[in-house]
């Protein structure tokens, strides 16, 4: 047995999807592929072997986090041992509540499921009627 048979391979991507930043270890590797997720300030790749005292910055859809790998695991368990993972940073986590809560003030945007039913028909005729006396 070889030295390198008995040393583990922290894969970035694997390691993502074990910290439940993502669904899915092809998600995060699509993530990679993309830029959103940056090691130490520089684009890599799925392959790409992780290590502790590593700092990632993750883009999930409005969100950035920067956080500093604590420990290594390819396994995904519950969510408390992933949050043993990492660590965010202070300044990170304001970002995120900031931009949460500028998200939370913009008005919802409209949102139709297609063609209105009978009984949608009915109550918009019902609305219109009371609104036209």
């Amino acid at each position: 047995m070889q030295l390198s048979d008995t040393i583990d391979k922290y894969r970035i991507d694997k390691w993502l999807f074990a910290a439940r930043f993502f669904k899915t270890r092809s998600l995060a590797a699509e993530a990679i592929d993309r830029g959103r997720v940056t090691v130490n300030g520089q684009r890599i790749k799925p392959a790409k072997v992780l290590a502790i005292g590593d700092r990632l910055t993750i883009r999930i859809n409005n969100f950035q986090y920067d956080i500093e790998v604590l420990d290594l695991s390819n396994i995904r368990g519950s969510a408390t041992v992933a949050q043993q993972l990492y660590r965010e940073t202070e300044e990170s986590r304001k970002q995120r509540e900031l931009q949460a809560a500028r998200l939370k003030a913009q008005p919802q945007p409209f949102y139709t499921k297609g063609r209105p039913t009978k009984r949608d028909r009915r109550n918009i005729e019902r609305f219109i009627s009371n609104h036209n006396e």
